[in-house]
């Protein structure tokens, strides 16, 4: 038995569940979401709590009741508390600009950057911190896709650190030539 598919998603208030078929939506105060589950599993409400049980014993069925479960639980938290994750922009005239549905990026190459926001995201910049980029929305793996997406735009060099990163990545730093010079004098 998996040991994440055994354990039932309590529903908090505010949150309605439902399944029709191989369908379950999940409703909150900040939007809904909707999730077709795979034919291995079953999915059922019951006292208050999504119950994921699998069909069978084969591999693929215990590999997607631990998935299915979570993939329910992020939802449910995903449109009660929605999820957020924060980049920060480093280097000398690096910036971003968020103009409409556009998200425009100077991060050193001879040309802007234009990120379309996705729908479903909210992309906000820090009011303390101008080059901290805040990224929300109720889907989890949307959010983290997009955040992933413009860290690659621009991701941390070893040697000054510049470049975009989550807020609490931490980047190994390099010495770089003149240090290792420096040493075998």
């Amino acid at each position: 038995m998996s040991r994440i598919g055994k354990k039932p998603v309590a529903i908090p208030a505010g949150v309605t569940v439902e399944v029709k078929g191989s369908t379950v939506a999940v409703q909150g105060s900040k939007g809904e979401l909707k999730i077709t589950h795979l034919p291995e599993v079953t999915v059922k409400v019951q006292d208050g709590e999504v119950v994921v049980e699998r069909k069978g014993d084969s591999s693929d069925a215990r590999a997607r009741h631990g998935l299915t479960r979570q993939l329910i639980a992020n939802m449910i938290t995903g449109v009660k508390d929605g999820y957020e994750k924060r980049l920060e922009i480093i280097g000398v005239g690096y910036k971003a600009q968020v103009k409409g549905k556009v998200l425009v990026l100077n991060l050193g190459f001879s040309h802007p950057i234009n990120y379309a926001i996705p729908d479903g995201i909210e992309i906000t910049q820090d009011q303390k911190n101008a080059n901290i980029l805040i990224i929300r929305g109720i889907d989890k793996q949307l959010v983290g896709q997009a955040a992933a997406v413009i860290r690659g735009m621009r991701p941390p060099e070893p040697y000054k650190g510049k470049g975009i990163r989550y807020t609490d990545e931490h980047v190994r730093r390099k010495a770089g030539k003149t240090a290792a010079k420096a040493g075998a004098a």
